[in-house]
C-alpha cells in the first residue's frame, strides 16, 4: 500500500506549498520573459531557478538546456550521492547540451559536446506564455543497459511534445560503472550502509529538482509523469518501490520494463565491484576513460538469463528495500496511474549477437541457465535444428527478460488499482518484414522518425507518421488527466489480469486479449524457485 501519511510529510507538505509560492513569483518573473540578444535569429529567454538565472532560446517552443541539477561527482564526489549544484553568478548560458555521461562509444549522434563526469544536467522544452495556466510535466528517463544513453539525443528532442502543452524535460545520469557499481569500502563509508545505485539517486535529484523549479518554465510540479523505456523503465519501476521517491512524481510510464528480473543483492553486487579492483582509493584516482574500459572486459554476448546482470539497481536496503517481486507482491510500491507496455518481438535484438549457432550451444545454454528445469525450458522452446537456435533464443530473451515479468507485475498491481493500461507495439517500420524489436517504438513516442539512431535515419511512410502522432496524442492525454482515453483517441480498455488484455499499436489500433502463454507460465514458475 502507499505509505501512511506522517507528520514528516505534512512538513514537506508545507515546504512544498512555500515553494510553490516562491515558484508562482518566479514564474511572474520569469514568463513575461525578457528577450535579449538574438540567437541563430531567435530571440534569447531568461528564467530565473534556484541556482540563478538562465537564458534559453525562445519561440513557439522554448528550450532551456544543460541546466546542472547536482553538483558535478568528481573527486571526492566520485561514487557518493548527488550533492546540491552550487549556485551561479549572473546569467548562464542554457542553449546548448551539456556533457553526456561517461560510456562506451555506442550513439554517434549524441549532441552534448564531449564526455565528462560533471554530467548531471537536464533539458526543459516548453510551451509556455506569460498568464497561461501551468502545463503537464513529463520527465523522460533514458534507456542503455545501464551503460550508455543521454538526455541529448536526438530520438529524445521535446519538441513535438511541448507542441501539444507538455512541459519535457530529458535528463542525464550516472552509467557504468560510475552509476552502479557497488563495492564493500563504499557500502562502509556509506552512512545508510549502502552503495551501487548512484544512476538511480541522480534520478531522484533531478526528480526533486523539477518540483522545485519547474513552475519557472510553465510547468506544474503537482502534475509530473515519468516515462521512461528499458533501463530508465526498470529504474522508474524501482523508483515506485522506492521511499525516496515517494511523491516526486504523479503518474508513470514503462517502456520495455525488464520487471521482476534476478535481483542484485548488495552482496553480490559489492562481489562485482571488487573484480573491478579491491582499493577504492585507487579506484577513485583512475581516469573515467579507464573505468569505462574496464566495463568493456566483462561484458560478454551469451549472458545468462537466469542469474542477475553484473550492473543495474541493486537491492541494497535503502534505495531498494526489497526485490521488486516482494514490493508488488506485498502491495508496496506507490498507487499511481500507469501505462506499462512491451514490442512485439523484444529479444530479437539480442538473439542477432548471442555466439550461440548450433543445437548443441543452446542446448548446452539452457542447461547452464535453467539447471534441472532444463529439460521442460527446451520443451518450452524447442530447437529441432540449428535453423531454429536464433529464432527460439529471440523468443526465449523477450519472455525472460520482458515478458514474463511485465505480466506478472500488472497482475499483481491490478488486484489494487483500476487506472492501469497495458500496450504491444506491432508496427513493422515503413511496412517491412520484420517485427519490431527492443526499442523501435521510441521514435514514434517522440515524434521524431526522421532522426539518427546509431548514426543511421530509417525510412517511415504516413502510417508511420500517423501511430506515431497518436502515440503522442496518447501520452499527452494520459500526462494531463490520468487516462489515455478521450479526444478522439483510440478506446483503451483499463488492465484486466484475467484476459491480459492490451492496446495493439500497429499498423491498426485495436484492443485484444492475449492468449494462453504457457513459456510465461514456466518462468514465472521457475523464477520463483529458491537459488
Amino acid at each position: 500500500m502507499v505509505p501512511r501519511t506522517t507528520g514528516a510529510d505534512h512538513a514537506m507538505q508545507r515546504r512544498r506549498n512555500a515553494g510553490r509560492k516562491m515558484r508562482v513569483l518566479h514564474l511572474a518573473a520569469a514568463l513575461p520573459i525578457a528577450a535579449l540578444a538574438p540567437s541563430h535569429g531567435r530571440a534569447q529567454e531568461i528564467v530565473q531557478v534556484e541556482g540563478g538565472r538562465l537564458a534559453g532560446v525562445g519561440g513557439a517552443v522554448r528550450t532551456f538546456l544543460g541546466i546542472p541539477y547536482a553538483a558535478p561527482p568528481v573527486g571526492r564526489l566520485r561514487w557518493r550521492p548527488p550533492q546540491p549544484a552550487e549556485p551561479w553568478d549572473g546569467v548562464r548560458d542554457a542553449k546548448a547540451f551539456g556533457p553526456d555521461c561517461h560510456q562506451p562509444e555506442y550513439y554517434p549522434e549524441l549532441r552534448g559536446p564531449r564526455q565528462s563526469e560533471d554530467c548531471l544536467s537536464l533539458n526543459v522544452w516548453t510551451p509556455a506564455k506569460a498568464g497561461e495556466a501551468l502545463h503537464p510535466v513529463m520527465v523522460w528517463i533514458y534507456g542503455g543497459a545501464f551503460t550508455t544513453g543521454s538526455g541529448s539525443h536526438p530520438s529524445y528532442d521535446g519538441t513535438e511534445f511541448a507542441k501539444r502543452g507538455v512541459v519535457l524535460v530529458t535528463l542525464n545520469y550516472r552509467l557504468g560503472l560510475l552509476g552502479f557499481m557497488a563495492h564493500p569500502a563504499l557500502t562502509a563509508e556509506s552512512p545508510e550502509h549502502a552503495s551501487g545505485n548512484y544512476g538511480v539517486l541522480d534520478q531522484i535529484a533531478a526528480l526533486r529538482w523539477v518540483r522545485r523549479n519547474i513552475a519557472a518554465f510553465g510547468g506544474n510540479p503537482d502534475n509530473v509523469t515519468v516515462f521512461g523505456q528499458s533501463a530508465g523503465a526498470m529504474t522508474t519501476e524501482a523508483m515506485l518501490v522506492s521511499p525516496l521517491a515517494h511523491r516526486l512524481f504523479d503518474r508513470a510510464i514503462l517502456q520495455s520494463v525488464g520487471a521482476l528480473r534476478p535481483s542484485l543483492t548488495l552482496a553480490q553486487a559489492e562481489a562485482n565491484g571488487l573484480s573491478v579492483g579491491a582499493d577504492l582509493n585507487i579506484l577513485r584516482g583512475l581516469p573515467p576513460e579507464e573505468l569505462t574500459e574496464r566495463l568493456g572486459r566483462g561484458s560478454g554476448g551469451d549472458r545468462d538469463v537466469s542469474s542477475p546482470r553484473p550492473l543495474g539497481v541493486v537491492v541494497d536496503g535503502y534505495v531498494m528495500p526489497s526485490s521488486d517481486r516482494t514490493a508488488f507482491t506485498d502491495g508496496r510500491y506507490s498507487h499511481i496511474p500507469l501505462i506499462v507496455g512491451s514490442n512485439e518481438d523484444e529479444g530479437g535484438g539480442m538473439a542477432r549477437g548471442a555466439p550461440l549457432g548450433t543445437v548443441a550451444d543452446y542446448q548446452e545454454y539452457m542447461r547452464r541457465n535453467f539447471g534441472a528445469d532444463a529439460p521442460r525450458a527446451l520443451a518450452q522452446y524447442p530447437a529441432a535444428g540449428d535453423a531454429d537456435v536464433r529464432p527460439q533464443l529471440a523468443r526465449l530473451f523477450g519472455d525472460t527478460q520482458f515478458n514474463f515479468g511485465t505480466r506478472t507485475m500488472l497482475r499483481c498491481i491490478a488486484r489494487e488499482q483500476r487506472q492501469l493500461w497495458r500496450y504491444l507495439f506491432t508496427r513493422r517500420r515503413d511496412d517491412g518484414t520484420a517485427a519490431p524489436i527492443h526499442g523501435a517504438e521510441l521514435q514514434y513516442v517522440f515524434g521524431t522518425l526522421g532522426a539518427r539512431h546509431r548514426g543511421a535515419r530509417r525510412p517511415y511512410d504516413a502510417t508511420d507518421s500517423a501511430l506515431s502522432r497518436t502515440m503522442m496524442d496518447a501520452w499527452v492525454r494520459f500526462a494531463t488527466t490520468g487516462d489515455p482515453n478521450g479526444g478522439g483517441l483510440p478506446p483503451w480498455p483499463t488492465y484486466d489480469a484475467a484476459s491480459d488484455n492490451y492496446l495493439e499499436l500497429g499498423r491498426t489500433i485495436a484492443a485484444r486479449a492475449s492468449g494462453e502463454r504457457p513459456q510465461l507460465d514456466f518462468l514465472d514458475k521457475f523464477a520463483q524457485k529458491p537459488r
